[in-house]
Parts: C-alpha cells; sequence; structure tokens
C-alpha cells in the first residue's frame, strides 16, 4: 500500500470515480488546468478531460445551480466551493433545492451530488477561508455531512458519497491535508457513511470527536495514558446522520464522556451529541458530558488563531475535569 496525504488520498478516490462512471463530473473555480487551489484535482482534467473535469466562473451560486441540473439529467456532479467560508452564497441550491429533491419529486428524482470543500483553522488563512460550518450544514434535513480525519478514512468515505443517491458535505481539513501519511490501498474501497471509527479504545473516558481534532484528542488521551487513564477516541467521521449506536456504546463502557470540537461552543454538533447521549445513556454516566470548543466568537484573524483554537492541553484540561468528578 502506499504512504498517502489525505489530499492525495482524495485525488485518488476522484479518480476512481471518474474513471468508474461516465457520469462524474468535477467541477469549480480553478480546479481544471491548474488542479485546485490545494491540487486536490490535480492533473484530472489532463486525464478526463475538459468535458469531465472543468473550471466554472468565480460564483459559488452558479456552481450550486449547475449542480442542481446536473443531478435532475443523471450526472454525480461532485463541485468544489473553494473554501467552505463561501457556502452562504450557495445556500438556496443547497438547502432549498438538494436537500429537498427526493422529498419533493415523491422519489421520482434523488440529487447525487457531493459537494467537497476545505475548511479549517490552524493554517493562517485569510477572513472566511477557515470557518467551521458543518453544524450550519448538519442541521438542515435530506444533507448527510462528512468530515474525514485521515488519508484512509478520506478516500474510502469519498468514493461512498460520490456513489451516494443523496447529496452529501464532504469537508476537508485543511491542517490535515499534508500534516501526515498513512498507508492507503492502491484498488478502490468504500466506507459506509453514517459509521464513526473508534480510533483508540479506552475504559476510563470517552472523547467523541472529528476533523482535525481527532489527531488532538488521540495526543490527549496518550498523555493521559501516561497517570494511567484509559481513555477512548471516537472518531464520528459523518456528523450528520450520526451514528447514535457507536456513541452510545462507547459511553456505556466508559461511563464518561466529553465532546470535542474545532468549531464554537454555540456552533458545531457538540451539543446535539450531547443531547443524544443525554436521552438515551444517562444512567450509564458516573459524570456530567462535558465539551471541548472554541470561543463564542468570530473565527479570529490569523494571529490569534492559535489562541483561539481548542488544542489537546484544553482537551486535557476538560477530561481531567470528568475523571475526578
Amino acid at each position: 500500500m502506499a504512504q498517502l496525504t489525505m489530499i492525495q488520498a482524495i485525488t485518488e478516490a476522484l479518480r476512481t470515480e471518474l474513471k468508474n462512471d461516465e457520469n462524474v463530473l468535477v467541477f469549480g473555480e480553478d480546479v481544471g488546468l491548474n488542479g485546485g487551489v490545494f491540487r486536490a484535482t490535480e492533473n484530472l482534467q489532463k486525464e478526463f478531460g475538459e468535458d469531465r473535469v472543468f473550471d466554472t466562473p468565480l460564483a459559488e451560486s452558479g456552481i450550486g445551480g449547475l449542480a442542481v441540473g446536473l443531478s435532475l439529467q443523471g450526472f454525480r456532479a461532485v463541485p468544489e466551493i473553494q473554501f467552505f467560508g463561501f457556502i452562504y452564497e450557495v445556500m438556496d441550491s443547497v438547502s432549498g433545492q438538494l436537500a429537498r429533491m427526493r422529498y419533493r419529486s415523491g422519489g421520482r428524482y434523488s440529487a447525487p451530488v457531493t459537494i467537497r470543500s476545505p475548511f479549517g483553522g490552524g493554517v493562517h488563512t485569510p477572513e472566511m477561508h477557515a470557518d467551521s460550518l458543518e453544524g450550519l450544514m448538519a442541521q438542515q434535513p435530506g444533507l448527510k455531512v462528512v468530515i474525514p480525519s485521515t488519508p484512509y478514512d478520506a478516500k474510502g468515505l469519498l468514493i461512498s458519497a460520490i456513489r451516494d443517491n443523496d447529496p452529501v458535505i464532504f469537508l476537508e481539513h485543511m491542517k490535515l491535508y499534508r500534516s501526515f501519511r498513512q498507508e492507503v490501498p492502491e484498488e478502490e474501497y468504500t466506507i459506509p457513511l453514517g459509521k464513526a471509527d473508534v480510533k483508540r479504545e479506552g475504559t476510563d473516558l470517552s472523547i467523541i470527536t472529528y476533523g482535525a481534532m481527532v489527531q488532538e484528542s488521540i495526543k490527549a488521551a496518550e498523555e493521559l495514558a501516561k497517570d494511567g487513564h484509559s481513555v477512548e477516541v471516537v472518531d464520528l467521521r459523518t456528523v450528520s446522520p450520526l451514528d447514535i449506536e457507536t456513541i452510545i456504546g462507547s459511553v456505556e463502557k466508559t461511563g464518561r464522556a466529553i465532546v470535542v470540537q474545532e468549531a464554537q461552543k454555540q456552533a458545531g454538533i457538540a451539543a446535539n451529541v450531547v443531547a443524544e447521549i443525554n436521552e438515551r445513556a444517562i444512567l450509564s454516566l458516573d459524570a456530567p458530558v462535558l465539551r471541548v470548543a472554541a470561543a463564542d466568537t468570530v473565527f479570529p484573524f490569523s494571529q490569534a488563531e492559535t489562541v483561539w483554537l481548542p488544542n489537546y492541553k484544553d482537551i486535557m484540561e476538560t477530561a481531567t475535569k470528568v475523571l475526578k468528578f
């Protein structure tokens, strides 16, 4: 197996599906000849032609409208929103059209659209480029929201997303693009959407998280292990729909939990996870479920983001409170 970065794994997933299905179309701002701002689509236009991998004008609303129309004509659209902070310009197509397509048409039409987009802090992007807006998407019925944390997961989840007959928001954390490599099979494989993964087994505390916070949580768990604490790390992978079975199974095993997200406390999906735990497993809890999240402010300018973003030390501090309760 090859050692790939996440960005390379994403490229391989796109290449796999472009080969497998002639109805798969990849488009967005600068995704053609330039291969995307992060080179996720590098060389794909050369390999598959300008009719299947092509640039669009700098107009997210147009990208969304094109995706809606293509999905109704039997294509599998894979548009890229260059940075997820620009999703507001395409919200009508996403929430008003794609998310409702199957219901509105009584099952006559589906919307097999996978919207890819980078997001996330820690890489000093300009304003409106790093915002964590997954909670906004997760609150819209009809959308699946996927956030991989490793190269292996990224390839398998993206292939599954493109093959899904309903719209998927596929969010790629910029800090994870090239931060580490992992063995990724060269052949195609899929990972089911809506299925979490236990990245680290433990018995004393469950950390439930996703995206870049998975790596921070694993680091925190390793540090806590030095003091004799056995900490489990659950990677949600799909934040809508949630894998309730895995979440509750972990909490019932450990009796304690914290939920970690990069988004502001009032945003993201942590509050929903806490509510699900309280509704379904409160009698299994030995301590309150606490959250680790960013402050409830707009995302700061890059000079301040390292102070603002949650990190493994914040996770350790909150975990310790729950362990000592």
